[in-house]
């Protein structure tokens, strides 16, 4: 506890005598959560799960998990869903969420694909109170006119704002390569579901990439 920070800040905010906690810059980003993980538990019943913000051509699209589950069962999948679609909705959005793969509703049907044709059975057992469906591309979800002509049947009343990626691996690298040669803005990844608040950046953040993070930060505080 007394030589690694991260273990000391998370010990603060554990207690009370600290809000929140940002870190990151100067540690890898894994390194860091496992070191806030042997102090701070998750909330219960909550998926811990990196969220990653898009704000481009006018839209605000949130994309989960893009940190911390390699490959998330369909059972935690849906979990990260509904609490993707309460932060949505903290955040003024009435949630849309879309489980993503590379096919749409089963074609074609391969056996990487059943997980999100799992989740989304799981959400229609759990009845939630958001607009969801799946399995589908990335172009689909975010063009519902594509949508409405190829899938009329989709649940889906206008273009997904909360996209479920289906592994970090593909999750992380679509996150990355957006900020990198996209036109819009790129918050996070936030982490959600601790008990506690605290948040990691990216070695390579910025002064607002920071002040981002604090706010959030902030405003997770219990």
């Amino acid at each position: 506890m007394n030589q690694d920070r991260n273990v000391f800040a998370a010990l603060m905010v554990a207690c009370g005598d600290a809000d929140a906690l940002v870190t990151g810059v100067t540690r890898n980003y894994f390194d860091a959560y496992g070191e806030i993980r042997r102090v701070i538990d998750p909330e219960p019943d909550q998926v811990v799960f990196g969220m990653t913000l898009l704000l481009a051509k006018g839209q605000t699209v949130l994309m989960a998990d893009t940190t911390v589950n390699e490959l998330p069962t369909a059972e935690e999948l849906a979990s990260i869903a509904i609490q993707a679609a309460a932060q949505a909705r903290a955040m003024g959005l009435e949630p849309r969420v879309a489980l993503l793969s590379y096919s749409n509703f089963g074609n074609p049907a391969r056996s990487r694909t059943e997980r999100m044709r799992d989740t989304v059975a799981i959400l229609d057992q759990r009845k939630v109170d958001f607009e969801y469906d799946g399995e589908m591309s990335v172009d689909v979800a975010l063009n519902h006119e594509l949508m409405r002509r190829l899938y009329p049947f989709c649940r889906l009343s206008g273009p997904a704002n909360v996209l479920i990626m289906p592994a970090l691996h593909s999750a992380n690298i679509s996150s990355k390569m957006l900020q990198v040669l996209g036109g819009g803005v790129v918050v996070g990844p936030l982490l959600m579901g601790l008990s506690a608040s605290a948040q990691i950046v990216e070695t390579s953040a910025t002064v607002s990439d920071l002040v981002s993070m604090a706010v959030m930060a902030a405003h997770d505080a219990r």
